[in-house]
């Protein structure tokens, strides 16, 4: 994304004219689809449970039942800082285990979760206990029923959650509960916490924060008694299916009204934040999102405004006067397409904050003071900030991740607070991410390229390593015993001179030279993804080596829309989503049968969510381009999606009506003419299995066979027992038999 640049990798070079390769990397040992979805062969290893201290210098892993503290210049052991097995003071329900854990702000106590259950993509369910590190006492948060997003008070002495839609905190000193709210209810009232789509579209989940001096704590209340059910049938073994009901705004349909409020912990009193001082009629009147909620240093409650098209921010600043809790405007942004979502982060001296936009054409940082007027661009250029780490207050230095040498390749940086002495802190090219320390001083360094698996490393704030966490050596290990093949970048033009990125894998073995072989394209392509990174693509990798050995070329680009290359080309889709990104998947199809090596006759195409509405378009729209495609969990229509997503690309079906009509696979089911896999899990709540069973009704009608498989109980992942190899399994014999033309099957486990 961005300007493109070519990349040669030292044993696979890939141009515009052909493919030089090494025939020495032929396979050794055939990967099968045990060792990777069943037998954890190919696994790579991560730091589980990794937390850094408040000192900075320390932290602790989670090791079985056991938080070990451990020094992060040496890797040293410097001791235990819980161990459940040695617990002899607990309440009656604690069980001597637990799943996750988290630390007060003095890290004098210790939220323990366990039982731990997920409810949809992020947010989960769970018992909580809180171990005090002086007491050496265990004790329950509340009992009975699990609850959700527990968090302490910044001074520990009170940790608030939500249960049964309902919002309360403990006490610790005394032992209280208080419940604030009285009317949640499931499907009606949610307080505290997020509904359905703000978790989905706005990652948002607990929906409620402490103000710094603990005395207040701000939520949302989500009024959903208006938006549309959707239910799910699943099947667990009754005499009858178990249906489970949860409300979920589609295109054009009401959303749930979200209301801002403050609880006051001195006068026990709850009051609404009055928005409407804010805002004009007309934002009054349409729907609007309230997507963050935030703390100033000064105890004033920040809310992020915006309206339902997306296309216009505000940041209010909500405070306390004669006629309540009133709000003004801080900072506004309107854009012609739409906006993206970003955390705010207020400086702790109350200077002013820091905010990341577009404004320039390209995602940058910039610093306003509290009046909302910029102080600084603290990065600036046509390239891309990628993610914000925070600000070294003490040293005035922001940390951040960017895309300024290549759009395929994630650096590391600091700049001064002022926009000044901006310092590359990575080294070598690839993906690099960081996770920082309270103070700055370190960071673990993830890096990894499309050909090698991550490697985890402790660095100090000027980038020198100084230690390994993690090399995953076992798998690098595995690439050579294994023989596989490595990738390689190339670009093309397209008809319409537009440059577009990609990776490729091409099968090195004597067997398949001068041959033309099959193609499996894989695609995502959705609005500022990318998967043409130079970054290790986990289990897939494995899957496509192994169709590399059986004799496929796999590849894979970015079509527009796609990310790290400004707002233009990102944004170039508004309202007609699916048309360019189909057009350039066709348009990179036909460049790929050019090639000496490929068989333009045998070229597929697989992609899972946004990438199974793309393959099949591709197929359907390309019909004499691609022979099989395979979509999992695709949106076939846009109008059964949900509104925040859709919308903000789309507008909706009554604004929009033939960007809609145009570009949803449905609608073209009549020119099905290659082999088409349609697969879904009944349990899925996001991309629901409507979209699967509507687009078979309309092949069906138009007598245009097609392959189907159903998974009861899975949601959009398709996991859980042996989900996840049954699908490879099946996709890979679709492959054999409808892509290359063989009937020989898969291995089966």
């Amino acid at each position: 994304m961005q300007s493109l640049l070519r990349f040669l990798l030292p044993a696979i070079v890939l141009t515009t004219a052909g493919l030089l390769f090494s025939s020495s990397l032929f396979s050794q040992k055939q990967i099968t689809l045990e060792d990777i979805w069943q037998n954890g062969t190919f696994q790579t290893k991560g730091v589980p449970g990794f937390n850094f201290q408040k000192d900075g210098i320390h932290f602790t892993r989670l090791n079985g039942a056991v938080i070990e503290q451990y020094d992060l210049r040496t890797g040293e052991k410097s001791g235990t800082i819980f161990d459940a097995a040695s617990v002899t003071n607990a309440e009656k329900s604690w069980k001597g285990a637990f799943d996750g854990y988290s630390f007060s702000t003095d890290e004098s106590k210790i939220l323990l979760a366990t039982g731990t259950e997920p409810i949809y993509r992020w947010s989960t369910k769970a018992e909580f206990f809180v171990f005090d590190q002086k007491t050496k006492k265990i004790t329950a948060l509340h009992e009975g029923t699990k609850q959700r997003y527990a968090a302490f008070s910044p001074d520990g002495s009170k940790v608030g959650y939500v249960l049964e839609n309902d919002l309360y905190f403990k006490d610790l000193i005394s032992g209280q509960n208080t419940r604030i709210t009285i009317d949640g209810k499931i499907n009606a009232i949610i307080n505290g916490a997020s509904d359905w789509v703000y978790e989905e579209e706005f990652e948002l989940v607990r929906a409620f924060e402490w103000s710094p001096d603990g005395s207040k704590i701000a939520f949302l209340r989500f009024d959903e008694r208006e938006v549309p059910e959707m239910t799910m049938e699943m099947y667990r073994g009754g005499m009858y299916p178990e249906e489970v009901t949860f409300k979920y705004p589609k295109v054009g349909e009401k959303n749930a009204v979200v209301t801002p409020w403050i609880y006051d912990l001195k006068t026990r009193k709850v009051l609404q934040v009055n928005t409407a001082s804010a805002l004009t009629s007309d934002e009054l009147t349409n729907d609007f999102y309230l997507p963050r909620i935030t703390w100033t240093p000064d105890n004033r409650l920040c809310l992020t405004w915006m309206n339902r098209h997306q296309n216009h921010q505000k940041l209010l600043l909500a405070e306390q006067g004669p006629d309540g809790i009133q709000c003004k405007i801080l900072l506004e942004e309107k854009n012609k397409y739409y906006l993206d979502l970003h955390d705010v982060k207020f400086l702790s001296d109350g200077s002013g904050f820091i905010l990341q936009s577009e404004k320039s054409g390209f995602n940058h940082l910039y610093k306003y003071d509290m009046t909302g007027k910029e102080v600084a661009a603290l990065t600036k250029g046509d390239w891309e900030v990628t993610n914000f780490y925070g600000v070294d207050e003490k040293n005035d230095i922001v940390y951040f991740q960017a895309a300024s040498k290549n759009p395929m390749q994630r650096e590391l940086y600091s700049v001064k607070l002022n926009g000044k002495g901006q310092k590359k802190i990575s080294k070598e090219g690839g993906f690099h991410s960081a996770q920082f320390s309270s103070t700055f001083d370190y960071f673990v360094n993830t890096f990894s390229t499309l050909n090698s698996p991550p490697v985890y490393t402790v660095c100090d704030r000027k980038g020198k390593a100084i230690r390994l966490l993690e090399q995953n050596k076992e798998v690098a290990a595995r690439q050579l015993e294994y023989g596989t093949i490595p990738a390689g970048f190339f670009n093309f033009k397209t008809s319409e001179q537009v440059t577009l990125n990609g990776w490729m894998i091409k099968p090195t073995a004597p067997q398949y030279q001068n041959q033309k072989l099959p193609v499996l394209m894989f695609v995502y392509g959705g609005p500022g993804s990318q998967q043409v990174t130079d970054a290790w693509k986990g289990a897939n990798y494995w899957w496509f080596q192994m169709l590399a050995q059986q004799g496929y070329v796999v590849a894979c680009v970015d079509n527009r829309g796609t990310g790290g290359r400004g707002e233009e080309f990102k944004k170039m889709t508004y309202q007609q989503l699916g048309k360019m990104e189909t057009e350039d998947q066709i348009e990179a199809a036909k460049y790929l049968g050019t090639l000496p090596f490929v068989d333009p006759a045998r070229v597929g195409i697989f992609g899972w969510s946004y990438g199974g509405y793309m393959s099949s378009l591709c197929l359907l729209k390309g019909k004499d381009v691609f022979k099989s495609g395979i979509a999992v969990a695709p949106v076939t229509n846009w109008k059964w999606y949900d509104s925040i997503y859709t919308e903000r690309y789309m507008r909706t079906n009554k604004e929009n009506p033939e960007g809609y009509e145009q570009n949803s696979p449905i609608n073209f089911a009549d020119q099905l003419q290659g082999n088409y896999l349609l697969v879904h899990g009944l349990a899925d709540d996001n991309v629901h299995f409507q979209h699967t069973a509507e687009m078979a009704n309309s092949l069906i009608a138009r007598n245009k066979q097609f392959d189907t498989m159903i998974y009861p109980n899975r949601n959009h992942g398709i996991g859980g027992g042996n989900a996840k190899i049954h699908l490879y399994t099946l996709m890979t014999n679709f492959l054999n038999e409808k892509l290359k033309g063989e009937t020989k099957e898969a291995a089966r486990p």
